[in-house]
């Protein structure tokens, strides 16, 4: 892997901690549940209200307890997953309500969008993972979308997945599903299998919904991703520093809360922060200060010994245009070489954080074996060196016939799936634009997929399970 770019020095990372120490003991943070500020007390703490002002001695020894790399299981151990250190995990977009055609219209997710982008993801070479709240199902009544959501997880795909975040109760049934399929609790605490989204609420708060997930994860061993979107400007000061030092206290209290609940859950440090656009007041994703704030939170993970997270193909555009395709590569880039390890929203991306696009997710996964290709950087070996070849060809002549170009070329030189580069004669039989070649690509990948066959057992049991909560919640 090539070498981290900083964009901070070590003098910046360290006055980002200092400041986020004062925010956390002179102001605080806000838990609005009840059972996070019990432990918070039990930890010596002091809590007013809802408030807790934690102490920096107390943050920085829960920091330590978590481990700086962790396993994340599937149900095909061959694609198992270590996040940390120098390791790249892609996946696709996450928690939109929205779908783009082709054509630019827009319409609302449904079940089948959320199946169909699993089944994409499980048949990718470039994501790593199959994701969580791919598309928002609005077609599926909300008490049981997290049910349905995770199931098509497990069902089309034999990759890693998240797991619902929306309150306690539904962590517990995602724990519950994922101990089926793994073969108990102890199992999964042993090897964890899922993975889960917790956000703060900018600033300086976490809601019911989040630290009861959080808790309910950390209690149970499994991973947790603790996120701030702080929108500079508007939830967080114009200043970016401003807005790491708010970034950095939330993710850092969160960090905290799943340490005492269980030391030693795996913790992902994370941003989704971006900056406030002044003339609209919306959220602006693609832009070079979001790529600032990914590349902040992967030094101040790597100063606390931690995996990290960003966003990965991220855009404002409404349609899968340039603009989509300079911003998706500047932010999955900078995620890339900047260091991250766990990068959400890789592929799929439009409109924000809002809505997501057959043709966009089909664009960015070509984008990701890019950055793959790039971060794995250049072979130095004598053999790579080729002076043999060299001297055996000679001046004026070619390397085509050579066993050396065989060895080499499926290595060295990345072979595109989606990008164009016929000969002009070629291409114009066709015409076919970058918008078409990808919805062309998308239909014909689902066209021939075919899940990865799940035990009929656990099937059975899954689907016994679902059908038992689906009357539960619907009294």
């Amino acid at each position: 892997m090539l070498p981290k770019f900083n964009a901070l020095t070590d003098e910046q990372v360290e006055a980002i901690h200092e400041h986020s120490m004062r925010l956390l003991e002179e102001v605080g943070i806000d838990f609005l549940y009840e059972p996070a500020l019990e432990i918070f007390r039990a930890n010596g703490q002091r809590v007013e209200g809802d408030r807790v002002f934690l102490d920096r001695k107390f943050v920085e020894e829960q920091i330590k307890k978590a481990p700086s790399q962790f396993t994340l299981h599937a149900r095909n151990p061959e694609n198992n997953l270590v996040c940390g250190g120098d390791n790249i995990i892609f996946m696709p977009g996450y928690g939109v309500s929205f779908i783009y055609e082709a054509d630019g219209s827009r319409r609302d997710s449904v079940m089948e969008d959320y199946d169909n982008f699993v089944k994409l993801a499980g048949a990718s070479d470039n994501l790593h993972m199959t994701g969580g709240n791919i598309a928002d199902l609005s077609d599926v009544p909300d008490e049981i979308r997290h049910l349905k959501m995770l199931y098509s997880s497990i069902k089309n795909s034999d990759k890693c997945f998240m797991g619902s975040a929306s309150n306690r109760e539904r962590a517990e049934d995602v724990i519950e599903m994922a101990s089926i399929l793994f073969g108990g609790r102890d199992a999964i605490k042993e090897k964890p299998a899922i993975i889960c989204l917790i956000n703060s609420i900018t600033p300086l708060k976490f809601d019911d919904y989040m630290a009861g997930s959080l808790m309910a994860y950390a209690e149970a061993g499994q991973p947790v991703v603790i996120a701030a979107l702080v929108m500079a400007g508007s939830t967080g000061p114009a200043s970016i520093a401003g807005s790491l030092s708010v970034q950095n206290a939330e993710v850092l209290a969160g960090i905290a809360l799943a340490q005492c609940v269980n030391p030693g859950t795996p913790v992902v440090y994370a941003s989704s922060s971006a900056i406030t656009d002044m003339k609209t007041g919306a959220l602006s994703i693609g832009n070079p200060e979001c790529a600032l704030f990914t590349a902040a939170c992967a030094q101040m993970g790597r100063h606390y010994g931690l995996p990290t997270r960003s966003g990965g193909g991220l855009t404002d555009s409404k349609v899968v245009d340039a603009q989509a395709g300079y911003e998706s590569m500047m932010t999955l880039l900078n995620a890339g070489v900047t260091g991250i390890n766990y990068v959400l929203h890789t592929a799929g991306i439009l409109e924000g954080y809002m809505a997501m696009s057959y043709e966009k997710f089909v664009v960015d996964d070509e984008i990701a074996g890019m950055v793959l290709r790039y971060l794995r950087g250049i072979d130095f070996s004598e053999d790579a060196f080729a002076f043999d070849v060299i001297k055996k060809v000679g001046p004026g002549e070619h390397f085509l016939a050579q066993k050396h170009t065989r060895k080499y070329y499926p290595i060295e030189l990345r072979d595109p799936e989606l990008s164009d580069r016929l000969p002009h004669n070629q291409w114009a039989n066709e015409r076919l634009d970058t918008l078409q070649r990808a919805k062309k690509q998308w239909q014909e990948v689902l066209a021939n997929y075919e899940p990865p066959e799940l035990d009929p057992a656990v099937d059975e049991a899954l689907q016994k399970f679902m059908e038992k909560r689906t009357a539960e919640l619907k009294k």
